[in-house]
């Protein structure tokens, strides 16, 4: 699984934090999303399919 994030469409609104907070993180001055790990465990699959799914900007790609 490889993840990519499209800040530009990031609008802040840090439901990927809260559905994988060890895979996604926002910066501190305006929100944005920040991709920890790229390609992440097994384990954190579906908590990172969940983030992509809940994400309100559809900011979040998941490559299989």
């Amino acid at each position: 699984m490889k993840v990519v994030v499209d800040e530009e469409k990031c609008v802040a609104a840090g439901q990927c934090v809260a559905a994988a907070m060890d895979v996604f993180d926002q910066r501190d001055e305006d929100g944005i999303v920040v991709l920890l790990d790229e390609n992440p465990p097994a384990e954190k699959a579906d908590e990172v399919r969940n983030a992509a799914a809940v994400c309100p900007a559809l900011a979040i790609r998941i490559e299989e």
